[in-house]
């Protein structure tokens, strides 16, 4: 229901309805092209240019993955990695996300990998970009994201990294974050196979980045209040509540102030922002 009332209101740019009708992808399928404006700005922010080869890590379904495509042009191409298999994910899996990208114009530009550590990747021809988004949450240690950046030096010019922002900038945005708290606490402390492993702050990025000898040279927010993630978020985490009933009791009693605090919005809560960094 509420997806339904916020979809209405809802209005897609001109640039999201011009890829909409260039490649023919989401057709009916709103909750994408919502998704889909979202990542556009992303790329627009990153200052990916046609002719660039770009590397994108954690890819999953492809949301990113078509807007750095459309951003490189015909000229351009498009290596896209993710750890986990082509029958993970839902609605979609990768594998049924991705057969769609490929079939369309943009499918010839990009060359997905999936099941592939990039710790393990091996090119020749080094990247003009190497882009992270959204992805870092699934990362369970910081030194594994490092391994990841160190890595990136060796094989792109820049870095361009994307993910949620932890510094809210009004109260609807509360839901967001304490959902998110939650299911990292949940992965700490209860065995499961989540997406949110750890929460990174846009502060940890930049000193990872500054570990791995990246230079900052852009940073900026990006609006992503009005993305269906805060509520997807908030009900998968009141889904798995009666989970905690073993953890630690001082983790029982932070839990119940995170649920408290994220089930008083009472349906009036908004996405947190997304930031961006990129180096050289």
């Amino acid at each position: 229901m509420w997806g339904e009332l916020y979809l209405t209101s809802f209005q897609l740019n001109e640039k999201t309805i011009s890829f909409l009708s260039k490649y023919q992808l989401f057709k009916g399928d709103l909750i994408q092209q919502v998704q889909l404006q979202h990542r556009l700005e992303l790329v627009e922010a990153f200052g990916i240019q046609q002719g660039m080869r770009v590397v994108e890590i954690g890819c999953g379904q492809g949301d990113t993955t078509v807007a750095i495509a459309d951003a490189v042009g015909e000229n351009g191409c498009v290596v896209a990695i993710d750890i986990a298999s082509p029958d993970y994910g839902a609605p979609l899996t990768l594998g049924q996300a991705t057969e769609r990208i490929k079939k369309s114009s943009l499918g010839e530009r990009i060359d997905f990998h999936f099941e592939k550590d990039f710790n393990l990747f091996k090119t020749t021809i080094p990247f003009d970009v190497a882009v992270l988004s959204h992805c870092s949450w699934y990362f369970k240690q910081p030194e594994d994201l490092l391994n990841y950046f160190k890595k990136i030096r060796r094989l792109a010019k820049h870095i361009c990294f994307a993910e949620w922002d932890l510094d809210i900038t009004c109260i609807t945005q509360r839901s967001h974050f304490c959902a998110v708290s939650i299911l990292a606490l949940y992965s700490n402390f209860v065995k499961n196979e989540g997406n949110i492993q750890n929460l990174f702050h846009k502060t940890q990025i930049h000193q990872l980045l500054q570990q791995a000898n990246f230079e900052v040279i852009k940073q900026l927010k990006v609006d992503a209040t009005l993305l269906q993630d805060g509520q997807w978020e908030k009900s998968y985490a009141n889904s798995i509540r009666a989970e905690f009933i073993n953890v630690p009791s001082m983790i029982q009693t932070l839990i119940t102030s995170y649920y408290e605090l994220m089930n008083t919005s009472n349906g009036n809560e908004n996405s947190l922002n997304s930031f961006i960094v990129c180096a050289k």
